[in-house]
């Protein structure tokens, strides 16, 4: 999938996509430009995605269909956003609404002409209310802001430079891509950087250790740390914690490692004691096991929300009934954003992981010889 925003023509045909695409089977739409400004074009390669419908406005060029490998339903949707407020405003209204007529993941990819932080605009010490108005409209709509992991900014005019290119993805899309990437490519002779999203899934290295809060609400957590504890006996404390990684990890994986199916089997009982009592079956057993099913039920809730909140270590909830979902999503993105894709080495942007691992380790060695 290519999008290009700014293409300033007022048609485009076969032969122009021929000359970037190639002659393979291609689809594409446009939104003409106004003038000698303006205008968006998507291409995209039939044989991976199946569009089935194609919307379209001045500022954005949503089209709608199926990823065949994944067998997925989304929506792609460029956007070039207007400079002066209210007319942005039009255009975050416009998006909401075709964003609820799609009713699948959405991609929003493109220029939107806005900050959400302050640092993103060189010179900058505090946000417009345009900006406060695309932070809110975000937020509104439950997107996520993919980070951009090997630069800074995005657009560049002699000494001013902002971050106004941006990829948003729906909580949706992140659940069924957990390793969608988002990085900048070169800028060549356009006041612009190209944004290249990806699902890349890399190596990570090795795991720190780590206690989380949902182990302590759980009865025999204590009694078998203690057990693994005393059966160490005299070792250093550092190898101690290494040995009870090992139990630590098995243990997690016996009492945690299917939390969504001890809920899911906790409340199908919970629903077949409610058609009990809907069909006339009520009595004091039934009151009492029922309210015992609600409790145990009720602390799976809370571990499972514990979990997930300290993996992303959002400050905040969202207002709604399980936090979760935000939760998990929000951890996705945080790791994502923790991770090291590139590092300049002498001058030299460096993608292999080796050498940065390497270069990583050596700098360490020497800071602390």
């Amino acid at each position: 999938m290519l999008g290009l925003v700014e293409t300033k023509r007022p048609s485009v045909t076969r032969f122009d996509i021929s000359r970037i695409w190639g002659d393979s089977c291609v689809g594409w739409e446009y939104v003409e430009a106004t003038g000698a400004s303006g205008g968006l074009l998507l291409i995209w390669d039939e044989g991976f995605y199946d569009v089935r419908n194609c919307y379209k406005s001045e500022r954005w060029l949503c089209v709608k269909g199926n990823l065949l490998q994944n067998n997925f339903n989304c929506a792609f949707i460029l956007v070039y956003s207007a400079h002066a407020r209210d007319e942005k405003l039009v255009v975050w209204e416009e998006l909401s609404y075709i964003a609820g007529l799609c009713q699948v993941p959405c991609c929003f990819i493109g220029d939107f002409n806005e900050i959400l932080h302050v640092e993103e605009r060189r010179g900058t010490d505090s946000l417009s209310l345009s900006a406060e108005d695309f932070k809110n409209w975000i937020q509104d709509m439950g997107l996520v802001d993919l980070s951009i992991t090997d630069r800074k900014f995005t657009w560049f005019r002699g000494r001013s430079c902002s971050r106004i290119d941006r990829a948003l993805v729906s909580l949706e899309w992140l659940e069924k891509f957990p390793e969608t990437r988002l990085r900048g490519g070169p800028r060549g002779l356009s006041n612009h950087c190209p944004l290249i999203v990806e699902d890349k899934r890399l190596r990570d290295g090795p795991r720190p250790f780590r206690s989380l809060d949902s182990w302590f609400t759980h009865e025999g957590f204590l009694r078998m740390v203690k057990e693994e504890w005393r059966g160490l006996q005299e070792m250093q404390f550092t190898d101690k914690m290494n040995a009870l990684a090992g139990p630590l990890r098995r243990w997690h994986k016996d009492k945690f490692g299917d939390m969504d199916n001890k809920i899911l089997m906790l409340e199908e009982e919970i629903k077949k004691i409610d058609d009990m009592v809907g069909d006339g079956a009520y009595d004091e057993t039934v009151e009492a096991r029922r309210k015992a099913l609600v409790t145990c039920c009720s602390k799976w809730y809370v571990r499972k929300e514990l979990h997930w909140k300290q993996m992303s270590r959002s400050r905040h909830a969202r207002d709604i009934d399980k936090n979760t979902r935000y939760f998990h999503n929000i951890a996705s993105v945080r790791r994502r954003s923790n991770r090291v894709d590139a590092l300049v080495i002498n001058g030299r942007l460096i993608r292999n992981q080796a050498r940065i691992k390497i270069a990583i380790r050596d700098f360490y060695k020497d800071l602390y010889h």
